[in-house]
């Protein structure tokens, strides 16, 4: 047997790309090669305790350990809410309640337009006129549930 053979055989090299994709991972983390680096570890290890597997059942378990570490990780993921500073950061619309808005399309039979910082939203609620104020009390969707100011 070659030095490679006996290298593969062993384990050795899943081992080593473990470790590689982990040392990635931390270089440039993104939660997602810590993952592969778990499939590949596992890998490693399972063919330490079972010598000469085929490359391709190799494969097929590196697949298999990698999909239950991504399936493992994203429960978990799920399950761990991250604490923010502003929980409505990504919520554009739910940042909008409770500030005021200028009609740009006059509301009529409770539909029109209102200008908000350079964009014009949907809006529905009470007729009102153009350029008048409004204050923006919620959201279906993308388009502003609206009163008179």
């Amino acid at each position: 047997m070659t030095f490679l053979g006996f290298f593969w055989s062993h384990g050795a090299i899943w081992l080593a790309a473990a470790l590689g994709l982990a040392i990635a991972e931390l270089i440039a983390p993104g939660f997602f090669l810590i993952f592969l680096a778990a499939g590949a570890g596992i890998t490693g290890f399972a063919i330490l305790f079972v010598p000469g597997l085929p490359v391709l059942v190799q494969a097929l378990l590196f697949a298999l350990f990698t999909a239950a570490a991504v399936g493992l990780g994203r429960r978990w993921y799920q399950r761990s809410e991250v604490p923010t500073e502003d929980p409505l950061l990504n919520d554009r619309v739910a940042r909008l309640i409770g500030t005021t808005a200028e009609v740009c399309d006059a509301i009529s039979g409770g539909e029109g337009r209102v200008k908000v910082g350079d964009g014009a939203w949907k809006a529905r609620g009470p007729d009102a006129r153009t350029g008048s104020v409004v204050r923006i009390v919620g959201a279906s969707g993308s388009v502003l549930l609206v009163e008179p100011a």
